[in-house]
């Protein structure tokens, strides 16, 4: 058994990414921005004049690929699952420009044998000065990698859902073709494209990405709590719990406390929770 402890610390990926309004309309697009061609605050994500960034892009830039199926770490990639995500806008990001990203191990935590073992991934993505932008925290289970009895201490577990009806609910249906347009901004595993593999993995057809659906709720935690201003969210935290197939209806439950926003988001048509303990903070 491999103690994969011994990656802490382990930088997997550095790049200077080149970021231009074209990937920030790319990735609205994904999200069923530009439905409506005349709304405002719709036109402000997919039209280059006086473009705003959305929180989630912080997601996309200096993207790490799928660095889990290198064998130099040692990890059964098959048996992986995106378990949370985490993401904090220091200062706006840029609509063109030059961007460093760091993407490093920061915790391995293992669950035990049979249980898989927790990775924790840091990417901080900088401007030219030097400048932090925004974090990235992703937590990725290893399912069949635990056991080896190093790592770090487990993490408190995230904030459930206030037991009380929700202050706002806002419904956003994902595109049919979203994972197809989501994955050109970097995620390109075929997962999310060709039914065959989605069926070996035990899929009808090919799933959205993970990502693509905290995007979605991050479009409704700006249209539900910040008045469609994007700048105003400034950090966003979430568990995973299933699977979204492209073209199903997001329901989004917000309860608002000041500037903090829990939230849990289920998919409609199947009435299952995908997305739950969501927290996220606002400017108000």
């Amino acid at each position: 058994m491999r103690d994969h402890s011994a990656l802490i610390g382990t930088i997997i990926h550095e790049a200077e990414a080149t970021v231009a309004a074209r990937d920030h309309i790319l990735y609205a697009l994904a999200l069923g921005y530009g439905s409506d061609p005349v709304a405002a605050d719709h036109l402000a994500h997919v039209y280059e004049e006086n473009l705003v960034t959305l929180p989630g892009m912080a997601m996309i830039i200096a993207y790490p690929g799928f660095w889990m199926r290198d064998p130099r770490y040692g990890f059964n990639w098959q048996q992986v699952l995106h378990a949370e995500e985490a993401i904090e806008i220091h200062t706006a990001l840029p609509v063109a420009g030059r961007v460093h990203g760091r993407t490093v191990i920061e915790d391995v935590v293992d669950r035990g044998e049979g249980k898989g073992c927790f990775v924790y991934l840091r990417k901080e993505l900088r401007d030219a000065g030097g400048t932090l932008l925004a974090s990235v925290v992703s937590n990725t289970l290893a399912r069949a990698d635990g056991g080896f009895g190093g790592g770090g201490t487990p993490r408190p577990p995230m904030p459930a859902p206030p037991a009380r009806v929700p202050d706002t609910v806002v419904d956003l249906s994902t595109l049919p073709q979203a994972a197809l347009l989501y994955r050109l901004s970097g995620d390109m595993n075929p997962l999310h494209a060709d039914p065959v593999i989605a069926r070996a993995a035990g899929f009808e057809r090919p799933i959205l990405h993970g990502r693509c659906t905290l995007s979605m709720a991050i479009r409704a935690l700006i249209d539900g709590c910040c008045e469609r201003d994007a700048t105003r969210l400034r950090s966003v935290a979430v568990r995973f719990t299933a699977p979204v197939l492209p073209g199903e209806t997001l329901r989004t439950e917000l309860w608002q406390n000041g500037a903090e926003i829990g939230f849990r988001t289920s998919v409609v048509e199947r009435e299952i929770v995908v997305l739950n303990n969501g927290i996220a903070r606002i400017v108000i």
